[in-house]
């Protein structure tokens, strides 16, 4: 008797932290996308269109309106972004989302958690902020190496590893920059603006394998309707690339004036990207097309199933390259944990089903179940 109540109260703390999780998520996600657009974007935009700003009124308090909404968007998101992290605490602590290197991932997440709080009370100075990065560096490659573990299949360890080592090429950029700045030295770390680039790449090749592992593109299909699709997304996807990719010389050949014109608008938007999300668009413009094409597609179908590693993948890379702010670390948290322990967001479904890279979007009936 006291078994079954035990187990009663068990099973109705997971449907309540999943209801939780279910929701946080999706307010997080639509939080994210908007402070992302309305902040970390529009608000970069006003700088560079100051010029019409004072000239048309109106102009002017749209860009105001939409920092001040984005502003007030950053902050709900990074509240959110603790929420969420409690819940898979939770999760971790009562063995609903049990992974190997649980023993070291909620110890370091919990740190990490703290850390956090305790620098919005007391502002960090330099050596503090090193300290931080490094204990997120630490966190990230642990949750690599646990993603690794759980999904073997190589495209996915190259997207965990791409990623990972994407992102630690900027927080090597921000730690080694910082500790210099704490020593009094004036020379500049060695590599850093190589590894920086370095990394940006990462992030773009780590775009095209979310494609690769969680689409489920793929021509060897028997369903016709299915092979149409396949075939037109890859036609378009080629068109694009290809147009874009010799645009700059097709302009240049016949109208060298509008051919100037469009890279310096492609220099407005870069520049904007790299305010607000910290690439640099060194890259051909066409790659990071492609890689937002891929990952555009494959986190709308991975949410359409209602699966974890849908907005998993959202808060990593809406998170950008560089983290600027600690609640974008936390996004990159959050998102690693999604994609690591994967499987359906639905609170109907058991919390403890896990799923891997490879699921179909249909999960076969059980042996003997009609």
């Amino acid at each position: 008797m006291a078994e079954s109540v035990t187990t009663q109260k068990v099973r109705a703390g997971a449907e309540t932290g999943s209801l939780l999780l279910e929701y946080f998520l999706k307010a997080l996600l639509i939080a994210g996308l908007c402070e992302l657009i309305l902040y970390r974007l529009v608000s970069r935009l006003g700088m560079h269109l100051s010029k019409v700003a004072k000239e048309y009124v109106v102009v002017e308090y749209f860009l105001r309106g939409a920092s001040a909404v984005g502003f007030v968007l950053m902050n709900f998101s990074a509240i959110l972004v603790f929420l969420v992290l409690l819940v898979l605490l939770f999760y971790k602590m009562n063995g609903l989302l049990a992974r190997p290197l649980d023993r070291i991932v909620v110890p370091m997440v919990s740190l990490l958690l703290a850390l956090t709080a305790a620098f919005l009370l007391f502002p960090p100075r330099m050596l503090g902020s090193v300290v931080y990065n490094g204990l997120t560096v630490v966190l990230l490659w642990t949750l690599v190496v646990q993603y690794c573990r759980a999904n073997p299949a190589p495209s996915a360890r190259a997207l965990a590893l791409c990623y990972g080592a994407g992102v630690s090429s900027w927080l090597y950029y921000q730690m080694s920059t910082t500790t210099y700045g704490w020593l009094g030295i004036v020379s500049t770390p060695p590599l850093v603006h190589e590894i920086s680039r370095l990394g940006e790449a990462l992030m773009v090749v780590a775009t095209v394998l979310v494609f690769a592992v969680y689409s489920g593109f793929t021509f060897r299909t028997k369903n016709r309707q299915q092979r149409r699709r396949s075939v037109q997304f890859a036609a378009t996807w080629a068109a694009l690339f290809l147009a874009l990719l010799v645009m700059d010389g097709v302009l240049e050949f016949f109208d060298p004036a509008m051919a100037r014109d469009v890279r310096q608008a492609s220099q407005g938007i870069g520049w904007i990207f790299q305010m607000g999300m910290g690439y640099t668009f060194y890259l051909p413009f066409a790659l990071y097309v492609a890689g937002l094409l891929f990952w555009s597609y494959t986190v709308i179908k991975q949410i359409s199933m209602g699966r974890r590693a849908g907005y998993g993948l959202v808060l990593m890379f809406i998170a950008g390259y560089a983290l600027q702010l600690s609640h974008l670390s936390l996004f990159v948290v959050v998102g690693l944990l999604l994609i690591v322990n994967d499987g359906r967001i639905d609170a109907r479904e058991s919390v403890s089903q896990l799923f891997p890279v490879g699921m179909p979007d249909r999960p076969a009936a059980a042996p003997g179940v009609s």
